[in-house]
């Protein structure tokens, strides 16, 4: 009685939320909608059988990401294949071993073909090791297999601005790669012991990969960087061909049979924000570009960065 003497003393704001109500429901079914149709992955009502694409690009610092995303796929019955994106100078040798890793792990369960984009190098070929196939454009930039590890000598600005450095320190080696004086013959060769065994790390898991002699890798393995198609010849890819193809070659692994080119589900992802750009998860976050450029042992090719 009391909600029928409301309407008949309101009727114009009854009227008014019976009308919002229709049309926030119909919002949101627009919404979502739209929403599946622009990232099918996100929609249950709308995901199909497809091959899932991680993305590796920029500067390699922070694997997380990409390790989610490669767990989240292996795990997803809908995802039958995934291609490896790479678009990347390479980074950290940490983080290209960790992404390497899940990479092999993920192979081991359904499908990973690896996709060199424009650059591919150090790094960036590195995580590419762990997939079954590895496929380019004969023009992508790759190789520069090998490590690096810079530190800034700044003895002579510190004399012309007066600046004095003073360590007490609990043993010699402590400060090794400080920026005040130049590195001693000792701290060279530890130095160098240590890049010589990352060095082998590298060469080692290129000749598992890619079934090849140690020897053969190491004949390579100087720093140089090479086209997709002379990396072909050398046995580090297998085949030429663009992302289509790298997806159609997923596909085939994975006996997935479709017409065309088969559905491809991306990680869904985070909102925007600023916070997001200032300390993200992957390595085009500023604070990450900050850490890389510090003394710290890379598989990187630095020609198109500095």
């Amino acid at each position: 009685m009391t909600k029928r003497l409301f309407r008949q003393k309101h009727p114009v704001f009854t009227g008014l939320l019976i009308l919002g109500a229709i049309m926030l429901f119909f919002w949101t079914g627009i919404t979502f909608f739209i929403s599946s149709l622009i990232n099918p992955s996100q929609a249950e009502l709308f995901k199909r059988e497809g091959v899932g694409i991680v993305e590796v690009k920029g500067v390699i610092v922070e694997p997380e990401e990409v390790i989610a995303n490669l767990i989240a796929f292996r795990e997803d019955a809908k995802v039958k294949a995934i291609v490896l994106r790479v678009d990347s100078p390479g980074g950290t040798v940490g983080a290209s071993q960790e992404i390497y890793d899940e990479v092999r792990r993920t192979n081991k369960v359904k499908p990973v073909v690896a996709s060199l984009s424009s650059v591919a190098a150090s790094g960036g070929l590195y995580v590419s090791l762990g997939a079954a196939k590895i496929m380019a454009n004969p023009g992508t930039l790759t190789g520069s297999m090998g490590v690096i590890l810079k530190f800034a000598n700044l003895e002579g600005l510190f004399e012309k601005i007066g600046y004095k450095s003073e360590v007490v320190k609990s043993g010699r080696l402590k400060d090794i790669g400080s920026s005040s004086r130049p590195i001693t013959d000792e701290e060279r060769q530890v130095l160098q012991a240590l890049i010589d065994t990352v060095y082998d790390q590298f060469v080692a898991a290129a000749a598992t990969s890619r079934s090849l002699p140690e020897i053969e890798v190491r004949k390579i393995a100087d720093g140089r960087i090479f086209s997709g198609a002379q990396a072909k010849e050398y046995g580090l890819v297998d085949e030429l061909g663009n992302f289509t193809d790298a997806v159609l070659l997923a596909a085939s692994l994975a006996g997935y049979k479709s017409e065309g080119v088969p559905l491809l589900i991306y990680p869904e992802e985070d909102d925007y924000s600023l916070l997001r750009l200032m300390t993200g998860k992957n390595s085009k976050s500023l604070l990450n570009q900050a850490t890389v450029s510090g003394p710290i042992l890379a598989y990187e090719w630095l020609g198109n960065m500095r």
